[in-house]
């Protein structure tokens, strides 16, 4: 399975050089992850890219070389994911009327030669929501985790403020993986309330698989008392997979925004609320 936050290209190879002198098209688009096996194409699986790889070609009527910002994996959603192609923008309504319904385009703009949504991507920002009570939801089912057990929510918000900063984060992705290099750059990171959903932010330059699974995962220990602070900070040092916390499901976290130097907001929705 591809990392998340790592490069990404579907679609049709383009070796005449046209596609470094034609203007690229940049895509806004949201999608439930639920039916899809992730983003990057598969062979027999139904994934998002492949989704709107096949409704680009229909309105467009060509091959399309898709780029994206972030790969989510298997089950993850998105509300702010950009991906890009070299070629002109489609027709907004009639792209979606051909697209699956769980996957919606938001807005396509015209951008200049040779732009890419990965390379060009400053940060990324996840989502990751918790419904802390006692009782289930059937709404929240396949949106956020569900979590019964005592939470010390300042705990959680220590936790956030460590993650600030340029650390190794080895212990948080599988130990089988194509990655080379473990440092991330986190902007911004932070729990808030938002009635019995507990909403975990985070914006980094980057992210590796199952990243903000895996930090939600062993957050919540620090929550609920079984690891200790000071644990938490030493595996951000770049312990051992083995080290820290469980992975948390991925029907909580949302890929929520995306930051490129030629707009003054991410590309994104708005804020994600109950």
């Amino acid at each position: 399975m591809p990392a998340t936050g790592d490069e990404g290209r579907t679609g049709a190879p383009r070796g005449d050089g046209a596609a470094a002198r034609e203007a690229v098209t940049r895509l806004t688009l949201e999608y439930d992850g639920t039916p899809f096996a992730g983003w990057a194409v598969q062979p027999g699986r139904r994934t998002v890219a492949g989704e709107l790889t096949r409704g680009l070609t229909t309105v467009l009527r060509r091959p399309v070389e898709l780029t994206v910002a972030g790969r989510t994996d298997r089950g993850v959603h998105a509300l702010g994911q950009v991906a890009s192609y070299p070629g002109p923008p489609p027709q907004l309504r009639s792209l979606n009327a051909v697209l699956s319904p769980a996957v919606a385009v938001l807005a396509a703009e015209r951008m200049p030669p040779g732009f890419s949504a990965r390379r060009d991507a400053l940060a990324r920002t996840y989502v990751y929501r918790v419904l802390a009570r006692r009782a289930p939801s059937p709404f929240e089912r396949k949106r956020s985790l569900w979590w019964p057990h005592p939470v010390d929510r300042g705990a959680l918000q220590a936790c956030a403020e460590a993650l600030a900063g340029t650390h190794d984060f080895t212990a948080f992705t599988p130990t089988d993986t194509q990655h080379q290099r473990f440092e991330r750059d986190v902007l911004a990171a932070s729990w808030r309330s938002d009635g019995d959903l507990l909403l975990f932010e985070i914006e980094a330059d980057a992210f590796m698989r199952h990243m903000n699974r895996v930090l939600v995962g062993t957050m919540l220990e620090v929550a609920g008392g079984r690891r200790p602070m000071e644990d938490f900070v030493r595996l951000l040092s770049g312990r051992p997979r083995a080290e820290a916390g469980p992975t948390a499901p991925p029907h909580g976290l949302y890929l929520t925004a995306v930051r490129y130097a030629d707009v003054s907001e991410p590309v994104s929705r708005a804020r994600l609320h109950a």
